[in-house]
């Protein structure tokens, strides 16, 4: 019972929602773009960029997991777990474990050599929940991005 599947088209509405929960948790209530078409076209498409399974209680989806292909230097191919979200009323249910395990399935199927994700270091619960288990939180590794803005003002000094 509950047992993570594949996300389909008509998912997308709910997993769009769960993303806009956790920026509101994550202290970023604004910072959310994604669209739904933009999630159905992008994961749906001819050229899929992303895949998710999501988990469901009581037929409504209750967590997801997004995850894309990468490519490491040191290690080739390597799955990136881009969020893993469960709805605040369903955390310690055990769904998030769920859908780890399937992400780690996931990514043994296509033979990676690594899975990777970010995790905040102010979220105490999750990183403890990861490194139970037996993740490696690499404490010393800083996140580095531009965004829109940043990409125009680093090409505008070029």
């Amino acid at each position: 019972m509950n047992q993570p599947r594949l996300a389909t088209k008509q998912d997308m509405p709910r997993v769009l929602e769960l993303i806009k929960e956790l920026a509101v948790y994550e202290k970023e209530p604004d910072a959310v773009e994604v669209t739904v078409d933009m999630l159905e076209s992008d994961g749906f498409g001819e050229h899929p960029k992303f895949t998710c399974f999501v988990v469901e209680v009581d037929g409504k989806v209750e967590g997801m997991a997004l995850v894309y292909m990468r490519y490491s230097t040191w290690k080739g191919e390597v799955l990136h777990l881009e969020d893993l979200i469960v709805s605040q009323s369903q955390r310690g249910k055990n769904l998030g474990t769920k859908l780890l395990d399937q992400v780690v399935k996931y990514g043994k199927d296509l033979g990676v050599k690594r899975i990777n994700w970010e995790v905040l270091d102010w979220n105490e619960s999750a990183i403890k929940f990861y490194e139970k288990k037996g993740a490696n939180v690499m404490r010393d590794w800083d996140v580095v991005q531009l965004n829109e803005k940043g990409i125009e003002n680093y090409l505008n000094k070029l």
